[in-house]
């Protein structure tokens, strides 16, 4: 493989942030996470993660709860309160002994779910799958709004006050395309998983879809 290839092959991956101060539980979450294809990045605590966050972005953030010196929950607030990682959705890795106040803590400070130690790899895989799913569906949305904006301002530039009914009618069409991805993640649920997330996804499409009505 070439560079280039490999470098849009890691293009096209999501980022997933695992979090955890010990070595082994990082291992251990790669090997069940390896088989996803997809970017995995280690912190070794709180501060690590805060700093992986300035420089990537991320499809999902796997956070251990119960770490020395700043703990899951600190972890998540400051991650929340940052603008350009607010909606990173965060899934909590939990102790088996894991308290249920705790629990409403995390969901707080906006934790999307919670996974207790040790995992049921496959159905830790499916949980991470839902948000990869959403992070490309929410890319492929966010490249046909691209495409939006740059076709009317060539079609305007190139004929002032006209826009091109073909191309309306192809950036419909291509909406349409993310909306079905979008309504088959989870069978389109309502709860578990990457519910706000598909909110959010879904609040995004429908406003595209209204400015493109709004040029017929």
């Amino acid at each position: 493989m070439s560079e280039r290839q490999r470098a849009t092959s890691d293009l096209q991956r999501a980022k997933i942030l695992l979090v955890d101060d010990r070595a082994a539980n990082l291992v251990a979450l790669e090997a069940i996470l390896g088989s996803l294809n997809q970017t995995l990045v280690r912190a070794g605590s709180g501060e690590d993660a805060l700093r992986a966050l300035l420089h990537d972005d991320f499809a999902l953030i796997l956070l251990d709860a119960q770490m020395p010196g700043m703990d899951g929950f600190e972890t998540a607030t400051r991650i929340k309160a940052r603008e350009r990682t607010k909606d990173v959705p965060i899934i909590f890795l939990t102790a088996n002994d894991f308290d249920t106040h705790l629990a409403y803590r995390g969901y707080a400070t906006g934790a999307a779910d919670f996974l207790a130690k040790p995992f049921d790899p496959w159905l830790l895989r499916a949980k991470v799958q839902v948000f990869v799913d959403l992070w490309h569906a929410s890319r492929k949305l966010s490249t046909q709004a691209d495409l939006l904006r740059r076709s009317l301002d060539e079609r305007r530039a190139s004929v002032p006050g006209r826009v091109d009914v073909d191309v309306v009618a192809d950036l419909r069409a291509r909406l349409t395309g993310v909306e079905e991805a979008v309504a088959d993640l989870d069978g389109g649920a309502d709860m578990g998983p990457g519910s706000d997330a598909r909110r959010r996804l879904g609040q995004r499409i429908d406003d595209l879809r209204q400015a493109l009505d709004t040029l017929g």
